[in-house]
């Protein structure tokens, strides 16, 4: 059987790039895109290495990345402008293959399997991508190749900027040696509980007993054990320009029935969030939005609503959620809740406007993306709103968790 040929490419410090390809006065400088400076919420979404040089990450607050270098230049995101630059870099990637997943606008991974009788091998058309993004975009990529999904991600990690990084079945003597928390998915709750039972390494982490690291981490233990030992079968979904989509829902069946509304407000936030995480992912809006209900006697029903102005962001989607659910309340406890974003379109075709409504909305997904990139990186869990810390077992749903790159066979029990 043909091994797979993946890649993962990875745009280097995109956010900022773009800026300093736009403003050249910007270039050798520190400097972070921020979220609104003059909001609560203001933190660092990007930094160029001028920055990083001072020990500035994504995700801190200014103030904190101030004191660390009172020279720093913030400037505020324009996502329209990294949309363009995301779709150009997709361009190129379907010129070598259509199975293309993304990963937030700067990632994506791309199996190139059938390609390489065409354009050569992973490395090849690994290093042909590169130079025409730095040529045709202005701007940098590192790119993992590798035959699994999490390698070639940690690939495009372990050298930054502009580099081919192979990963082959040679993987024990190049990674084993590195830090768990560079393996994808592993953040930094999930490490501390690693290295209080003394698993430092990727290494560690694959020799550990998987049952073990079951007990510690439930099912993400066997799931981290996997990608260790280089065991992701995941494929590479085909990019989203091949299929017509028209809703993007999630729904659970909660581990108790929902009582009060403090319960419900806690899974249709995680539902929320979910579908719009996957939106921005796809670079869709929703106008209108759909639950769906089923109590404890297993009635159920569907109410939908519009939207007020299109949206992306959980907020508004658990804000129209909730009211839906408010004017349909159920007579009994209820079993099972559903979220579905409807009447979908592509972001380049949404309408400029001044209105505050949508000016609020879009620092809403301002700071929305900015936590993609800090749960990509960390996990999920890594950053909660305060209501999930009301009821612990409602709260560790994590319905994302369903459309991420787990190897779902190995999960289930089965053999690959």
């Amino acid at each position: 059987m043909q091994q797979s040929v993946i890649l993962h490419s990875d745009m280097n410090n995109f956010y900022a790039s773009v800026e300093s390809l736009d403003n050249p006065s910007l270039r050798g400088k520190p400097m972070a895109v921020i979220g609104d400076p003059d909001a609560r919420h203001g933190i660092v979404l990007a930094k160029n290495y001028e920055a990083k040089r001072y020990g500035i990450t994504t995700g801190e607050p200014l103030w904190m990345a101030r004191q660390k270098c009172p020279d720093i230049i913030f400037t505020p995101p324009r996502y329209d402008r990294y949309i363009e630059f995301s779709q150009a870099a997709s361009q190129i990637y379907a010129e070598y293959t259509d199975r293309v997943e993304s990963f937030g606008l700067d990632e994506c991974w791309l199996d190139v399997s059938e390609s390489t009788s065409l354009f050569g091998n992973g490395k090849v058309i690994a290093d042909e991508i590169r130079t025409r993004i730095k040529q045709e975009l202005g701007i940098t990529a590192s790119i993992g190749v590798s035959y699994n999904k999490i390698f070639a991600k940690l690939g495009s990690d372990m050298r930054k900027p502009d580099a081919t990084t192979i990963i082959g079945q040679d993987f024990k003597e190049k990674i084993w040696g590195l830090p768990a928390d560079m393996l994808l998915y592993v953040g930094k709750a999930t490490y501390a509980k690693l290295l209080k039972h003394g698993i430092r390494s990727i290494g560690d982490l694959a020799r550990t007993d998987p049952l073990f690291l079951e007990r510690l981490l439930g099912k993400n233990g066997l799931m981290l054990w996997a990608f260790s030992n280089g065991l992701d079968r995941s494929p590479v979904s085909h990019t989203y320009s091949h299929r017509i989509i028209k809703t993007i829902g999630n729904s659970t069946t909660t581990p108790r029935d929902l009582v009060t509304d403090t319960d419900i407000k806690i899974i249709l936030y995680i539902l929320s969030e979910s579908v719009a995480e996957r939106m921005r992912k796809e670079n869709f809006y929703c106008h209108s939005v759909q639950i769906s209900i089923r109590d404890n006697t297993l009635t159920s029903y569907e109410r939908q609503g519009r939207l007020p102005i299109p949206t992306c962001t959980s907020q508004a989607i658990f804000e129209k959620a909730f009211a839906l659910y408010q004017d349909n309340r159920p007579a009994n406890p209820v079993r099972s809740l559903g979220v579905r974003a409807c009447k979908l379109s592509y972001m380049e075709y949404r309408q400029l406007s001044f209105l505050e409504e949508t000016s609020k909305d879009q620092r809403q997904e301002d700071l929305e993306r900015s936590i993609d990139k800090i749960r990509q990186r960390y996990g999920h869990y890594s950053i909660q709103r305060g209501i999930m810390l009301m009821d612990d077992k409602l709260s560790r749903l994590d319905p994302i968790a369903e459309h991420t790159i787990y190897p779902e066979a190995f999960l289930k029990g089965q053999s690959q």
